[in-house]
């Protein structure tokens, strides 16, 4: 089963206020595993980048402006993801992002019911606990200590390995312990059984008189011994 696992950074929270897509991470799964297989570009805005934004991601204008423009990548973009199910950290804001800019360029929109919302999976299994992806990295003990800024790829390898997590982690085996035992090291030893009298199971003479007593007080008993 392929699986995408997806994230952008963008100049800001809405797209309808101007605000555009900067940087797409996309990581391939296979089985919710990670193949190593991903699509990384970043995005001129053809905008300034506004100081809070910056703060997040240190994408700047000058650093963006030698990249190509969001309509020069879409089609690589939309050939990596194919029809594969895209797994996004709030699945509302990163395709809200991508949709808008799909509709300005007059192309077909993202269906939202193929994206799999880790922060809804998430807080169903952890109600009330935190859900950033900062915050399930060290729930599933998954090293995140190169995140000092938001990036699109880093983030989409990182939640790939939450993603697994919290489908159930990943499975090894079937054994508890990686150990091995040595049969050429293994003592077997035999012990003498401890041999016991034979168990007795007929009837006593006391047994079979009281049997004849009480069958004698029957009326016509239909059995004697």
């Amino acid at each position: 089963m392929r699986e995408i696992a997806l994230d952008t950074e963008t100049t800001g929270l809405n797209p309808k206020s101007g605000h555009r897509v900067v940087e797409i991470g996309c990581v391939e799964m296979v089985n919710h595993v990670a193949t190593g297989e991903v699509f990384h570009v970043y995005i001129n805005p053809q905008r300034d980048m506004p100081e809070e934004a910056f703060r997040v991601h240190g994408l700047s204008e000058a650093f963006l402006k030698d990249h190509p423009v969001f309509a020069n990548v879409i089609d690589g973009f939309i050939d990596f993801i194919g029809d594969a199910p895209l797994v996004i950290h709030n699945a509302a804001f990163d395709m809200g992002f991508l949709n808008w800019e799909l509709e300005n360029l007059k192309k077909p929109t993202l269906d939202m019911g193929r994206a799999i919302d880790t922060v809804k999976m998430a807080r169903k299994k952890f109600p009330g606990a935190q859900a950033s992806l900062d915050a399930l990295c060290r729930r599933f003990g998954i090293d995140n200590s190169n995140r000092e800024l938001h990036g699109a790829l880093l983030d989409a390898q990182l939640l790939a390995d939450v993603y697994l997590e919290l489908m159930g982690g990943r499975q090894t085996g079937f054994g508890l312990s990686d150990d091995k035992i040595d049969e050429d090291d293994t003592e077997i030893k035999i012990e003498k059984r401890q041999q016991r009298e034979a168990r007795a199971f007929a009837p006593t003479p006391d047994e079979l008189g009281a049997h004849a007593e009480f069958i004698d007080k029957l009326t016509d008993p239909l059995w004697r011994l």
